[in-house]
């Protein structure tokens, strides 16, 4: 087997392993798991060819994408258990539209890099206080009204240009508001549907002009990488959902305290250019 079959065979192995440890992260934290599809796309899109000054966008709308179905295995699976909170999804739902489709226009101007350093500095506050099992709480509940919106809002902005489902972000949100770790993570699985879908078409539409895309790509959205991971990453969101609820709490939280730090790493990592 020559060099460019070997390694076609390991990035194919590669995509399959992400596609299913993307299921199970959709179910376990209620995240779609695109800070760990962004990279792994980003090396296969390198593979074939695409250029860098569409590579990332490419692997930001594809990861969105991907995230629609597993976004709704792991949220059908968590609302079966009663945990999702729906009143706060359906505050969220139209200001999270509105703001993913401003990020994904932004998406062709926009450096990155100022919305990856504000995740980062989010993320790893959060890390730290699930981590250290700091008890930091904001209120004794979410702020209902134009606060609990215009953190929908901010949210959709902010997923969009970076390519991830949003439960990241809910999920810390919640648990600043006195919400449980379990219904946070349930809750948030029902973001990644608000925000993936109107993630997705955005980007396509985006996309549609620019050249030196991949064959089989509808602007920002490649469908050979919804194809490489999505099916594999259905299968086992509901593995990820029954794994969450058998969890105690501390478990959990240390589980996505330590998966948020990775995140963040991952992100800084990519600011300093690594």
């Amino acid at each position: 087997m020559d060099a460019s079959l070997t390694e076609l065979a390991f990035l194919a192995a590669a995509l399959a392993a992400a596609g299913a440890l993307t299921g199970i992260l959709a179910g376990v934290f209620g995240v779609g798991g695109g800070a760990l599809i962004v990279p792994v796309l980003y090396e296969l899109f390198r593979f074939l060819g695409v250029p860098e000054e569409t590579r990332m966008p490419l692997c930001v709308g594809t990861s969105l994408a991907i995230i629609i179905p597993t976004s709704i295995q792991s949220f059908r699976a968590h609302h079966a258990r009663g945990a999702a909170d729906m009143n706060i999804l359906r505050a969220w739902a139209l200001p999270t539209l509105i703001g993913v489709l401003i990020g994904s226009a932004l998406a062709r101007f926009a450096p990155p890099e100022v919305f990856k350093i504000v995740f980062v500095v989010i993320a790893g506050t959060s890390a730290a206080r699930l981590i250290g099992n700091l008890k930091w709480k904001l209120a004794d509940d979410v702020p209902w009204g134009a606060r609990l919106r215009a953190f929908g809002f901010v949210n959709g902005v902010l997923s969009a240009l970076m390519g991830i489902g949003g439960g990241q972000l809910a999920t810390m949100y919640m648990s600043f508001y006195n919400r449980t770790i379990h219904q946070a993570v349930a809750t948030s699985s029902g973001v990644g549907i608000l925000i993936s879908i109107p993630g997705a078409i955005g980007y396509a539409l985006a996309g549609l002009d620019k050249p030196h895309l991949p064959p089989l790509s509808l602007g920002f959205v490649s469908l050979i990488g919804i194809i490489a991971f999505a099916p594999v990453s259905v299968l086992t969101a509901p593995l990820g959902v029954r794994l969450a609820h058998a969890l105690t709490k501390r478990k959990l939280e240390l589980a996505f305290g330590i998966f948020l730090l990775l995140v963040s790493l991952r992100f800084l990592a990519s600011i300093l250019g690594f």
